[in-house]
C-alpha cells in the first residue's frame, strides 16, 4: 500500500482526467503503433514491433501508477485545516533574512507543484521547513546551495 497524499479538488480531477486519457487515447494509439509495425513483416526482425511493444509496457506501468496514486489520494478539507500553523494548502509569505526578498508560495502535493505558480510541494526542502511554523518563526533550512533562514510573516489559506 502507498501512501496516502492530499490533493485538491482541482488537482484529484486533473490526475484522473489524465488517467482517463492514457487508458482511452493512449492505448487506442499504442495499439495503432502495433498494428502498423505488425503489418511491416516478419515479428522477430522488426525492431519498429519490438519498440511499440516497450512503449505499450510503458505506457500500461504508467497507468498502474496513476491508479496507485489516485487509490491513495484524499481531498483535503481546508475548513479542518487550523490557519494558525503552516501545513499543507498553506498560503504562506515568507522574508529570506539574508537578502530581505519576500517570496510567497502554497505548500501543495508533489504532483501539484508548479513553482512558476508559487506552488511548491510539501516534500521539497522549504516545503518541509516551513511545515509546522507560525507567524513570526524562524525557519532554517537546508537546501543544496547551503543553509538559508526564512521568516514567516503571514499564514493564509
Amino acid at each position: 500500500m502507498g501512501k496516502i497524499s492530499y490533493y485538491t479538488e482541482e488537482g484529484l480531477n486533473r490526475l484522473k482526467a489524465e488517467l482517463n486519457d492514457l487508458k482511452t487515447k493512449g492505448r487506442t494509439a499504442i495499439a495503432h503503433q502495433i498494428a502498423e509495425a505488425r503489418d511491416k513483416g516478419d515479428l522477430s526482425e522488426n525492431a519498429e514491433y519490438d519498440a511499440a511493444k516497450d512503449a505499450q509496457g510503458l505506457h500500461e506501468l504508467k497507468i498502474s501508477k496513476l491508479e496507485e496514486v489516485l487509490s491513495n489520494a484524499r481531498i483535503l478539507d481546508e475548513s479542518t485545516i487550523d490557519a494558525s500553523q503552516v501545513s499543507v494548502l498553506s498560503k504562506v509569505k515568507i522574508k529570506n533574512k539574508k537578502n530581505g526578498a519576500e517570496m510567497t508560495y502554497t505548500l501543495v502535493s508533489e504532483e501539484e507543484a508548479d513553482l512558476k505558480a508559487g506552488r511548491i510541494s510539501v516534500g521539497s526542502p522549504i516545503g518541509k521547513g516551513l511545515l509546522g511554523k507560525r507567524v513570526g518563526d524562524m525557519a532554517e533550512i537546508k537546501v543544496p546551495a547551503g543553509v538559508l533562514e526564512f521568516e514567516v510573516i503571514d499564514i493564509a489559506r
